[in-house]
């Protein structure tokens, strides 16, 4: 683990940690630069499915004594893993997938709490799209209580071809939301998994949803209506446990 989020600069430095394996959150680009060195930096990036930002000049005022060329990047604190491989890998070993998807979690003690409660409930995977998702910072790690340091993390350029690659391997895809016309507790969850959670300003997309096999809805009591997005994956996820459990 990095212990701070630690920075690199200028395309060619940034190109040759990519190529190297080193994991890497973002690159912000000038967007003034676009010589073929920055152009091959995107390529690069695009490849290795790193999100990349187009800024400002200002953005680099701060680090005029480096020898940026326009190109900042930040080092990631966790490895980030293939998706493909760990369900290959799962259902390899004779285990149930169970693959946890977050659909615009922004918030980054939200996303560290949900990663603490999905590795006590046996997750084997935590996903998140390129862009739109919390950064996993110290602050996540933290709020996780290092979790994240332990539960693979898989970054995907597109959660709706995630979300069709897994039912093509025969994962069943269940969508947590208010929308949903099946009560959680009698959803079959001990079937190979797909869990989605969606942010607690838009949910999960239309398009997502769509996708989904079910949309299930937590049965709430009471004046508040729904609840805290780490709070809501908490309870699906150890919905899902006690029933793998008790089965």
């Amino acid at each position: 683990m990095q212990t701070k989020n630690q920075q690199i600069y200028g395309a060619r430095t940034v190109i040759e940690a990519i190529e190297s394996g080193r994991n890497i959150d973002k690159i912000w680009i000038d967007r003034k630069k676009n010589n073929p060195l920055i152009k091959e930096l995107i390529y690069v990036a695009q490849q290795h499915h790193i999100p990349i930002q187009f800024v400002p000049e200002e953005k680099f005022f701060p680090y005029a004594s480096k020898n940026h060329q326009g190109v900042l990047a930040k080092l990631s604190l966790i490895e980030y893993q293939s998706l493909e491989n760990i369900v290959f890998d799962t259902f390899n070993k004779g285990q149930t997938p169970l693959i946890l998807i977050l659909d615009g979690v922004t918030d980054v003690r939200n996303f560290g709490a949900i990663a603490r409660s999905a590795i006590s409930a046996g997750v084997h995977a935590i996903v998140v799209e390129e862009k739109g998702s919390a950064e996993i910072n110290e602050d996540a790690i933290k709020t996780s209580a290092g979790a994240l340091l332990h539960v693979p993390v898989c970054r995907e350029k597109s959660l709706l071809s995630t979300v069709r690659n897994l039912r093509n391997h025969g994962l069943k895809v269940v969508a947590a939301t208010e929308k949903g016309s099946l009560s959680l507790f009698k959803s079959d969850l001990t079937l190979p998994l797909a869990i989605i959670m969606g942010s607690e300003e838009k949910g999960i997309s239309p398009s997502i949803l769509k996708a989904a096999d079910e949309m299930c809805f937590i049965p709430m009591v009471g004046v508040i209506a729904s609840l805290n997005v780490s709070v809501a994956a908490g309870v699906m996820l150890f919905e899902c446990l006690r029933q793998r459990t008790e089965k």
